[in-house]
């Protein structure tokens, strides 16, 4: 009996004890801190003026033989909707002119349906036509926001300006538009080595990210000959928004005609009238225009203001556009894709009137340029053509004051010398070492 009662006794100790342990062990115990998820939402994403989170986004491109019905019973569209919409948005977006090759999206419903809500047509970069059809049914056309960059660029030319330019990765286009700028003031066929240029310019950007081209020369200086060429951009009519390029004392650098009905130019036969040509037997044939080469869909531009006098489809001329001017002159654009202006329509010059295709007799895309002075078609490279409108003298001082600091910033602008040798590149980085300006 004692010797059960000790034994109890015992266990109970033991079970004290236990219990006891357990107790520090719970105090000692680090808590782990509750984790809790944080949940992230989907970034906020606006274009066309829709939150692209809304929806589920399907981009594709016009291919051949798409339609805009086709493209939205491929997206489980019925016909009779298809109808509707078509009915209903006629007079804001003509749905037989969408072009292969260009975007376009779908916004469709964020579910498992995903069902067309909104169809969105890009005919440029910048604009696009949206179809909408969620609610009521509507169309109408808008401009993604444009951001503009003010860019300056410099050289000294080898051998000519597009090459230096493209050895500092700049766009051909730039070299362009300074030849339209200089286009009355300097043959840019005909620079020499060591010419030097500076430019400031601005570029696009759409939705502050996308580049979308070079928009326009803000100022420019040119050496050529050893002789300076100041250009500065200045608006002489601010309810035409009418701009044009002078000189640092005012004078108009260009004339009532532009050079070139083409920005992107290449002359591949000029006005003559003594011209023989192989497949007609070696015979004459006058050629009385200027055929500027150019890509199939390049926009035709009007070389001066005036009247559209004519807009058809004939014979070897193909599509073409003839402008009046004035009593004086009038100009004829032949060879073209497609014409964007009808007879009666007055265009300024540069205003787009067609573009660059091969209707007509033409063995490649061109524009054949033509001129008449006094009813008789001339070579417009060999008129004295009229200059343009001055600055009226109540602008003048105005123009100088708004070019005092374009100059300075064009002045202090450093050349960028064109590096030819590994010596060279060495020979820099020496002269960087021991902080001494490297000169050519």
């Amino acid at each position: 009996m004692e010797q059960a009662r000790v034994r109890r006794l015992g266990q109970k100790c033991l079970v004290i004890l236990a219990l006891a342990l357990l107790s520090i062990a719970c105090k000692n115990e680090v808590k782990e801190p509750i984790q809790t998820v944080e949940v992230i939402e989907p970034e906020e994403v606006y274009e066309f003026g829709f939150n692209l989170k809304d929806y589920f986004v399907k981009r594709d491109t016009i291919r051949k033989g798409d339609s805009f019905g086709e493209i939205l019973q491929r997206n489980q569209i019925d016909y009779s909707k298809i109808f509707q919409i078509a009915q209903l948005t006629k007079d804001s977006f003509d749905i037989t002119k969408l072009q292969i090759g260009k975007p376009y999206t779908l916004l469709c419903s964020n579910d498992s349906l995903q069902e067309p809500k909104c169809f969105i047509y890009q005919p440029t970069k910048t604009d696009y036509v949206v179809v909408n059809f969620q609610d009521s049914i509507h169309a109408y056309s808008s401009t993604k926001p444009i951001k503009y960059v003010e860019k300056e660029v410099s050289g000294i030319i080898e051998s000519n300006i597009s090459e230096a330019l493209d050895k500092q990765g700049k766009s051909v286009i730039l070299a362009y538009k300074m030849s339209d700028v200089y286009a009355w003031t300097i043959d840019f066929f005909r620079l020499q080595k060591n010419d030097k240029f500076k430019v400031i310019y601005t570029e696009k950007y759409i939705d502050d990210s996308i580049y979308a081209g070079i928009d326009q020369i803000k100022a420019a200086y040119f050496e050529h000959k050893g002789e300076p060429f100041y250009a500065f951009q200045f608006e002489t009519d601010t309810v035409k928004g009418l701009k044009d390029y002078f000189s640092e004392d005012a004078k108009n650098l260009r004339r009532a005609f532009l050079k070139a009905p083409v920005e992107y130019k290449r002359i591949s036969s000029r006005y003559n009238l003594n011209r023989r040509i192989a497949l007609y037997g070696n015979r004459v044939r006058p050629h009385k225009g200027t055929d500027f080469a150019a890509d199939i869909g390049t926009p035709i531009r009007s070389t001066a203001n005036g009247t559209v006098i004519e807009s058809a489809r004939r014979g070897g001329n193909g599509n073409y556009v003839k402008v009046k001017h004035n009593s004086t002159y009038t100009t004829q654009y032949l060879h073209m894709r497609n014409r964007a202006v009808k007879v009666g329509d007055f265009v300024k010059q540069g205003d787009i009137i067609g573009y660059v295709g091969m209707t007509g007799n033409t063995s490649g895309p061109h524009v054949c340029y033509r001129f008449w002075k006094n009813g008789k078609q001339v070579d417009p490279f060999k008129q004295k053509l009229p200059e343009a409108e001055p600055i009226s003298d109540s602008l003048k001082a105005e123009y100088l004051k708004f070019i005092k600091p374009i100059k300075i910033q064009l002045d202090n602008i450093e050349y960028n010398y064109p590096i030819e040798t590994e010596e060279q590149v060495l020979e820099i980085q020496t002269n960087q070492d021991n902080a001494i300006t490297y000169t050519k």
